[in-house]
């Protein structure tokens, strides 16, 4: 069979959707799960973009061992220099090149002809190839470019020393049919394409970025470019869980495999929606919460009687959890540590110590605990550590009718410090404490509650997000205690924007 390489692009792509900003912290935890998960290359970000882009991608190719590592960057010497800066330490450092091809964008956007485009395609290609051995090139709105001026360009940049060669449908315009028509052309009219790898980014504005991306497999791409959850500009791209699981489930039909870890497709999934602060709906492919829930009489009697009458895919396969009951409020570190690992979580001492207590804390507040609720705390509590300039020590709260007040008591090096607000309900009243104590007055741009387990002592997940100008950061709280977890989630999001670096 044919291998198919993963090239993952949540932290870059994934990134650009709106109210998906990540600390560079939680870019490293994502990158450290996307190489555990066996991706092939990450694309970290956009290094020319700003320093504090620069330094994100440096930091993730130094951390990164086995994966490739990639860096977009448009064709000016000064991106280009500056993306083989970041990327330079990674074990595998590849430039990622890209210029539009399409009419509208050569016109309108770029104001150059296609002679033109040709002369930058060859002339940059060939710069990075000089500083690079792995050089990717992409032509925006290859779907909406005509196919005689896409080979051209192809034949220009392979003939430059390009390595992949990458067809994106960017504004998910194409169909299957015409994205197998494209890649198969591109296959039989391009001297020396045997040499190169062929790749697809599509994006899901019409939803069938991941049915275009498995056509250009079936023609004969090599390379998928994709985002855990499937998140990315405007609708998205490509899922990548979609993307390994139909070829892992379908392997007759692409005769292709990947060398994704599928175990590790929920826990993956479930970080990177912690992380940004997005919930899955329910009846998302593969990772929702009602992938493999059978509702119909119908369908659980054939479930019933053979799990194959209506799954295709086993939950165990892709790392879904059985929610049954774990730990107890006697269990001890050890014992924790051990599930922990158990889960396929490889945790530090230091992770082990700063968990722990939150879920000693949960054991007295639960009778009992599932593997929901340790998913829930081991996804909100084992990222790298953001330094808690501010810690909630302490909260009351009264309310009547449409009339409430919250007093909030939080530490910060050492000090105590408290303070009383007045709100429409109790978390804005606790809200505004907390800005109030910290004297910031960052803007909230989305607040929400879910349940993660069931029943009356369910954990609350709260996730807040904020805003200082251009910058949004992420803040998570779970606790048994909405009000409790909307807080910790206000204090978390405060102090991620006190140590954004620009």
């Amino acid at each position: 069979m044919n291998k198919i390489l993963i090239f993952d692009t949540t932290l870059r792509d994934g990134e650009q959707s709106p109210g998906c900003s990540m600390h560079l912290s939680e870019k490293l935890d994502i990158a450290e799960a996307l190489e555990a998960l066996g991706v092939d290359v990450i694309e970290a970000g956009f290094p020319a973009a700003s320093e504090g882009e620069f330094k994100a991608v440096q930091s993730i190719a130094a951390a990164c061992k086995n994966s490739a590592v990639a860096g977009l960057c448009r064709c000016k010497k000064e991106d280009i220099d500056k993306t083989y800066a970041a990327i330079k330490g990674a074990a595998h450092p590849r430039i990622h090149i890209f210029i539009a091809t399409s009419p509208v964008h050569l016109e309108r956007k770029l104001h150059i002809d296609q002679n033109r485009c040709l002369e930058i395609i060859d002339e940059y290609t060939r710069y990075a190839r000089s500083l690079a051995g792995d050089v990717q090139f992409s032509f925006e709105d290859a779907s909406r470019t005509p196919i005689d001026f896409l080979t051209k360009a192809t034949q220009t940049a392979v003939l430059a020393g390009a390595t992949t060669i990458n067809l994106p449908d960017t504004t998910g315009y194409a169909t299957p049919q015409e994205t197998y028509r494209m890649v198969d052309s591109i296959i039989n009219n391009v001297d020396g394409i045997e040499n190169v790898v062929l790749s697809m980014h599509c994006h899901n504005d019409l939803g069938m970025a991941v049915a275009n991306s498995l056509a250009g497999v079936a023609a004969g791409a090599r390379q998928v470019e994709c985002t855990v959850n499937g998140i990315g500009e405007r609708a998205g791209n490509a899922a990548l869980e979609e993307i390994v699981m139909a070829l892992k489930t379908r392997e007759n039909a692409f005769d292709a495999y990947t060398d994704v870890d599928s175990k590790k497709l929920y826990r993956t999934s479930r970080l990177v929606s912690s992380v940004i602060g997005v919930k899955l709906p329910p009846n998302k492919a593969i990772v929702g919460k009602n992938a493999f829930v059978h509702e119909s009489g119908i369908h659980q009697h054939g479930i019933m009687q053979d799990k194959a009458t209506y799954e295709i895919i086993n939950p165990e396969a892709v790392g879904m959890p059985q929610n049954e009951l774990l730990l107890g409020k006697h269990s001890g570190k050890h014992a924790f540590a051990q599930l922990a690992d158990e889960m396929g979580y490889s945790l530090t001492e230091e992770q082990i110590n700063a968990v722990f207590p939150a879920y000693k804390e949960l054991a007295d507040r639960k009778k009992e605990i599932t593997r929901a609720d340790i998913e829930a705390l081991l996804a909100g509590h084992t990222r790298r550590i953001v330094k808690r300039i501010y810690a909630l020590k302490d909260y009351e709260v009264s309310a009547y009718k449409n009339s409430a007040s919250a007093s909030v008591v939080l530490q910060t090096e050492g000090k105590t410090l408290s303070d009383k607000m007045s709100g429409d309900g109790p978390i804005d009243a606790g809200f505004k404490a907390i800005s109030a104590i910290t004297g910031q007055s960052f803007k909230l741009i989305d607040y929400q509650l879910h349940s993660v387990s069931e029943g009356k002592d369910a954990l609350g997940e709260a996730t807040v997000k904020l805003a200082d100008g251009d910058v949004q950061t992420t803040g998570k709280g779970i606790s048994t205690d909405v009000l409790e977890a909307s807080l910790l989630a206000y204090v978390d999001a405060t102090n991620k924007l006190l140590q954004y670096e620009a």
